[in-house]
């Protein structure tokens, strides 16, 4: 997790992609498309700090990685 990002989704064989959701409440989105195929879709617009920071917990929480626990008010829905 503490790898650069752009090595961290390489190494997860993640693709990062701007979302079209600009709702200042999302954060973003990890995606397992049918052919097997990962996405981590994330609103664009945001600060550096704010992006990489979403992706990391969004990551972790996917993969069960060694992370903090994503702070209140935050959460984290699976559907």
């Amino acid at each position: 997790m503490d790898a650069p990002l752009d090595e961290l989704l390489a190494e997860l064989d993640v693709e990062l992609v701007d979302s079209s959701i600009t709702d200042a409440t999302f954060f973003g989105a990890f995606i397992e498309a049918p052919d097997g195929s990962r996405i981590l879709s994330m609103p664009p617009g945001r600060s550096a700090f704010e992006r990489d920071t979403a992706a990391r917990m969004l990551l972790a929480e996917r993969f069960g990685l060694d992370a903090p626990l994503v702070p209140a008010p935050l959460e984290v829905t699976r559907v």
